[in-house]
């Protein structure tokens, strides 16, 4: 399920930045590709309301699947500490090293000829 919303919000997101690109600032979206003409199939306003509509439908749509995966990434989040999975270790011996020296130490070396 959450990768089905994470590839639909993609697919919405590029979708989106398209729409906003073909829109002009002025308000005369697509330039003279959809206007200018009567006998066109859409004037120059219907356009721009055509792709403003769709652009707020496409928003409201990114925003809901956007919304849904951060709930659904907040349910599958397990409540867990890293420090609470460390394996057991041993304590460290308190005494200091020049305490820890073997008996043999003191003995004098026999070497082997």
């Amino acid at each position: 399920m959450y990768n089905i919303l994470l590839a639909v919000n993609i697919i919405l997101a590029l979708f989106l930045c398209g729409l906003v690109m073909l829109q002009r600032a002025d308000g005369a979206a697509l330039g003279g590709l959809g206007g200018g003409t009567g006998s066109s199939f859409m004037t120059g306003r219907s356009v721009g309301n055509a792709l403003t509509k769709a652009t707020a439908i496409t928003a409201a749509l990114f925003f809901a699947v956007s919304l849904a995966l951060g709930v659904l990434a907040n349910n599958t989040v397990k409540e867990t500490s890293i420090l609470r999975n460390l394996p057991e270790t041993t304590p460290v011996s308190e005494t200091s090293p020049a305490e820890n020296t073997d008996a043999a130490s003191s003995e004098p070396v026999q070497t082997a000829e």
